[in-house]
């Protein structure tokens, strides 16, 4: 299945419910596997993002789905990445032409 990057900031409400209710990051995550998308990795980062994702998807449809679902929710700002295997990279940089 391709992999997605996914980098999220947390909105103020979004922070706020997050403070008051911290397991509310697993239940999402929950969410988004019932939408299609698995969770492979995720991490709490400091700086311009609050979360970076790791997840899995069958296409660039349902995770584009998934992404604008959450951000509709006005708790969370996503920029979602297709991620390509670096040997897949090297392969195709091999097969010019």
């Amino acid at each position: 299945m391709p992999t997605y990057i996914m980098l999220s900031t947390l909105t103020e409400s979004g922070a706020e419910t997050l403070t008051q209710q911290p397991d509310r990051l697993k239940e999402v995550n929950r969410e988004i596997e019932g939408m299609g998308v698995k969770v492979v990795q995720q991490y709490a980062v400091l700086g311009p993002y609050d979360f970076v994702n790791i997840v899995e998807a069958p296409d660039n449809d349902t995770v584009a789905r998934v992404s604008v679902e959450l951000g509709a929710r006005g708790s969370v700002r996503i920029l979602t990445l297709a991620a390509i295997p670096i040997d897949s990279f090297i392969s195709r940089l091999k097969k010019k032409g």
